[in-house]
C-alpha cells in the first residue's frame, strides 16, 4: 500500500539529510558559562509571549492564528502575541531587533539564519528541553541532525516543523492543450518555456525570480542543472564552474522574451500571483505555494513536478531545506516559551500548519494522515527523496555571514545579469569569490589549534 511507503520514505529522508551532512571545517568554541534569566513566571500564572512568523501573508497569518487559538486553549495561562512579517523584510527586521536586543520570545526561522543568530549570541540552545520532550522521539532525525552540524559550537537552536524540496508548479491543463510534454530533463524545459508562450493570450512559458530571495531559486536551479557539490575536492566553490556558466547564460536569456518583464523585481508573492492569474505556465518554487495555488486554481489545471534532471538522469536537491522556531535568549520565559515550540511540533498541530500551506511534516506521526496519503505534491517530494540517484549537496550553511551574501551581493547580482550590467560569468566569479573569502576566514577562526 502507499501508505506504507510514505511511512518508510520518510526514513529514508532521514538518512538522506544525515548521509550528506558537511563537515564544517572547525572546532567548537569554548563554552561560556550560562547566564540566562530564570522564568519569571511560575507555570499556572499569565505569562505573554511574542511570536514572529517570518513569512507572513493572507495565506498564513489565518493558519498561525488557528494554531496559536489552538495552544491558548491547552494552556489557558499562556497568551501568544502574533506578529506577522512579510518574507521580503523578515530577515532585516530580525538583524534590527537582535541589534537592538529587543526580541521576540520565539521565531520562525530559516535554516541559513541559524549559524549567524546563534554565533551573534541570540538564541538559546535547545538541547535540553529537545532531549526531555516527547516529540524528540517523533520529529526527522536527520533535520534535527543538519541544524546542529551548520552551528559553530554544534548545539540545537531551531527544531524544524516543515521541510521543503524545490521543484517546478506547471499548468498541466495549458500543457495538455498544447500537446507539450512535462519537462523532464533542462532541454525540455527551455524547449517548453518556448512552446508554451502565447502572446495573444499574453501567457509567457515561466517566471524568473528576479527580486527578493532569487539567489536561493538559482543557486538550487544551477546545482540540479550541473549535479556538483558545493565545493570540489581541493576545498575550491562550484559556484562558477563552467556548467554553472553555461546554465545561467541560458537561463537568463530567456527574460523579457519568454518570461515577462516585471521578473526583474519579482519575489516570491509577485511570481506566485503570475502563476495562480494565469499568466505564466510554469513556476519554480515549492509544496509551500500549494495554499494559494488550491484557492485561486481549479482542481486538476495545476500540479507540481520534480525540478528537472542532471544530463545523467539524476535528481539534486539541497539539503537543509526546512522552516524552523528558535527561542530568544533574551525570552524572560523560557519553559512557556518551549511550550509553544513543543505545540506547534505536536502531530495535530504540524498535520494542521502543513495541509494549509502544503509543505513537507517533519514529525513522522502525521505521514500517516488521509492528506498526506492523498496529496500529490507531497507524492512527488518523497518520489525525489526516496530515488536512490537523488543527490543532496549542502551549501556552507554554517559561515555565518552566508546568508548575507546571498541577500547583498546574490540578489542584486541576478538583476544585474538580467539588466545585462553584468556577464554571468562576472557575477558568478563575484559570488565565488565572496564564498571562498567567507570560507577561509571561518577556517581561519574556528580552525583547531
Amino acid at each position: 500500500m502507499y501508505k506504507k511507503k510514505l511511512t518508510t520514505t520518510a526514513l529514508a529522508l532521514t538518512v538522506a539529510s544525515s548521509m550528506f551532512l558537511t563537515a564544517c571545517g572547525g572546532s567548537s568554541t569554548e563554552e561560556k558559562a550560562s547566564t540566562e534569566k530564570k522564568p519569571a513566571a511560575k507555570t499556572d500564572e499569565p505569562v505573554t509571549l511574542t511570536f514572529w512568523d517570518e513569512n507572513a501573508g493572507p495565506a498564513r497569518t489565518p493558519v498561525w492564528e488557528e494554531v496559536i487559538k489552538r495552544f491558548e486553549a491547552k494552556y489557558p495561562n499562556i497568551t501568544v502575541e502574533y506578529v506577522g512579517i512579510p518574507n521580503a523584510s523578515a530577515k532585516s527586521k530580525y538583524d534590527a531587533a537582535i541589534a537592538a536586543e529587543d526580541t521576540p520570545d520565539v521565531g520562525s526561522m530559516q535554516t541559513t539564519w541559524l549559524p549567524e543568530f546563534s554565533i551573534r549570541g541570540a538564541l538559546k540552545p535547545l538541547d535540553s528541553y529537545y532531549k526531555k520532550s516527547e516529540v524528540s522521539k517523533k520529529l526527522n532525525e536527520g533535520a534535527i541532525n543538519v541544524n546542529k552540524e551548520i552551528t559553530q559550537d554544534k548545539k540545537l537552536y531551531g527544531i524544524p516543523y516543515a521541510q521543503n524540496l524545490d521543484a517546478l508548479w506547471i499548468r498541466s491543463d495549458w500543457f495538455e492543450q498544447a500537446g507539450v510534454k512535462e519537462p523532464k530533463t533542462w532541454d525540455d524545459f527551455f524547449t517548453d518555456i518556448e512552446k508554451l508562450r502565447d502572446p495573444a493570450q499574453n501567457r509567457y512559458g515561466f517566471t524568473i525570480r528576479g527580486g527578493a530571495g532569487a539567489s536561493f531559486t538559482i543557486q538550487r536551479a544551477m546545482f540540479a542543472y550541473s549535479g556538483l557539490d558545493y565545493f570540489d575536492k581541493n576545498g575550491k566553490t562550484n559556484i562558477n564552474d563552467p556548467k554553472h556558466v553555461e546554465f545561467v547564460e541560458k537561463y537568463f536569456s530567456y527574460y523579457d522574451k519568454w518570461t515577462p518583464k516585471s521578473d526583474i523585481t519579482n519575489g516570491y508573492k509577485e511570481m506566485t500571483a503570475a502563476f495562480d492569474t494565469g499568466v505564466v505556465a510554469m513556476v519554480h518554487h515549492n509544496p509551500g505555494s500549494y495554499g494559494e495555488h488550491s484557492k485561486a486554481l481549479p482542481a486538476g489545471t495545476y500540479k507540481m513536478i520534480p525540478l528537472p534532471t542532471t544530463d545523467k538522469g539524476q535528481y539534486v536537491a539541497e539539503g537543509g531545506n526546512a522552516v524552523n522556531l528558535g527561542m530568544f535568549k533574551s525570552t524572560k520565559h523560557p519553559d512557556e516559551a518551549w511550550k509553544f515550540i513543543e505545540f506547534v511540533n505536536s502531530a495535530d498541530a504540524q498535520s494542521y500548519w502543513n495541509e494549509q500551506t502544503g509543505q513537507i511534516p517533519t514529525n513522522k506521526d502525521v505521514l500517516d494522515d488521509d492528506w498526506v496519503q492523498n496529496a500529490q505534491h507531497i507524492k512527488v517530494a518523497f518520489e525525489v527523496y526516496n530515488n536512490p540517484k537523488t543527490k543532496i549537496y549542502m551549501p556552507p550553511f554554517y559561515l555565518p555571514d552566508y546568508r548575507s551574501i546571498l541577500d547583498t551581493i546574490v540578489d542584486p547580482g541576478v538583476q544585474s545579469v538580467m539588466s545585462g550590467k553584468m556577464t554571468a560569468k562576472e557575477f558568478l566569479d563575484q559570488w565565488a569569490k565572496a564564498i571562498e573569502d567567507s570560507k577561509a576566514k571561518y577556517d581561519k577562526t574556528f580552525s583547531k589549534k
